[in-house]
């Protein structure tokens, strides 16, 4: 039969991108005896010349199938495993100049409540993202996860308020703003969204990534809450008020931190959305670059470049 998409388009430019998306599998994530069977949402895309006409999506699903059976079969899986694999396997089978994978997979993360103790299970999102063409690939190992973020603008307006009222009631500057820092002061929550990516050949821990992203909010949420832990969650989030900023950059940081051992080359970037609770809208901020970039201004030798190296740029290097 004639290789329809081999023959040249009717119209002679090239694609940035061309594939499948929103494919579901089921694979296993972990290690021995700590591996789980999760559900995991692939799209991968490859750049298309301008003289194909298009690529061959049928071959896309059993790629993916042939990529997870391998990597699987080894001991030491993780998602940006799967995704530098499936990445390859287009590269050398569709003969792609460039293939590029996202697997976003939703795993069961557990832990202990921080006053009682209790054991719960939180979701959280886990990201493999992966590059590859003839010269070699790139990949990056990415988590989501929630919490809650107390406005620290409110926070001080409230703040402000409360010195006036207790002032007028007799108490001297002193007692003012000793008991107002002892009680945690009233303001506006948003439950947040960070996200957080880490591009670099080295292994790194998700779960690890994850906390990072919890601590750089308020604090971090939990499904199940005694009464003595939800009095924890409210009176550390309003202990430490943060901006969607503030996550951040508190995030990047601690992953240069955390992971010393990145070279400058590496590549990171932090997403924070808060939904609001006094406002019909959201808002957001977001930072990414290389690793050299980050600490270049961090050192303060480097205030920014005009233009920070965006992922998609990294992943084609």
């Amino acid at each position: 039969m004639e290789d329809l998409q081999a023959a040249p388009p009717e119209v002679a430019l090239g694609l940035s991108r061309a594939g499948v998306t929103g494919l579901q599998k089921a694979v296993r994530v972990g290690r021995s005896r700590h591996e789980k069977l999760i559900a995991a949402t692939i799209d991968c895309t490859v750049d298309l010349d301008p003289m194909q006409k298009g690529v061959h999506m049928s071959r896309f699903p059993e790629l993916f199938g042939e990529a997870i059976e391998e990597v699987v079969a080894g001991s030491d899986f993780l998602v940006e495993d799967l995704a530098e694999h499936i990445a390859s396997h287009i590269v050398e089978r569709q003969h792609a100049l460039l293939a590029e994978v996202h697997i976003r997979a939703r795993y069961p993360y557990e832990r202990r409540t921080p006053v009682t103790g209790l054991a719960t299970q939180e979701l959280v999102t886990l990201i493999g993202i992966a590059a590859a063409s003839q010269h070699g690939t790139r990949r990056v190992v990415g988590v989501e996860a929630v919490g809650i973020n107390a406005c620290p603008c409110a926070q001080g307006l409230v703040r402000g308020s409360a010195a006036e009222r207790l002032l007028d009631a007799g108490y001297d500057v002193d007692d003012v703003d000793r008991i107002l820092e002892l009680v945690p002061l009233a303001t506006h929550n948003q439950r947040g969204l960070g996200r957080l990516y880490v591009g670099t050949a080295q292994r790194l821990n998700a779960e690890r990534l994850v906390a990072l992203v919890e601590s750089s909010m308020s604090s971090p949420i939990y499904e199940l809450l005694k009464r003595p832990d939800e009095l924890f969650v409210v009176e550390h989030a309003h202990l430490q008020p943060r901006f969607v900023e503030d996550s951040v950059r508190v995030a990047l940081k601690s992953v240069l931190d955390d992971f010393p051992q990145l070279d400058d080359d590496d590549f990171v970037l932090s997403r924070q959305v808060n939904f609001e609770t006094i406002h019909a809208h959201e808002v957001v901020a977001e930072r990414y670059g290389t690793v050299g970039e980050l600490r270049g201004e961090l050192a303060g030798g480097d205030h920014g470049p005009l233009r920070h190296t965006e992922l998609r740029d990294w992943l084609r290097l």
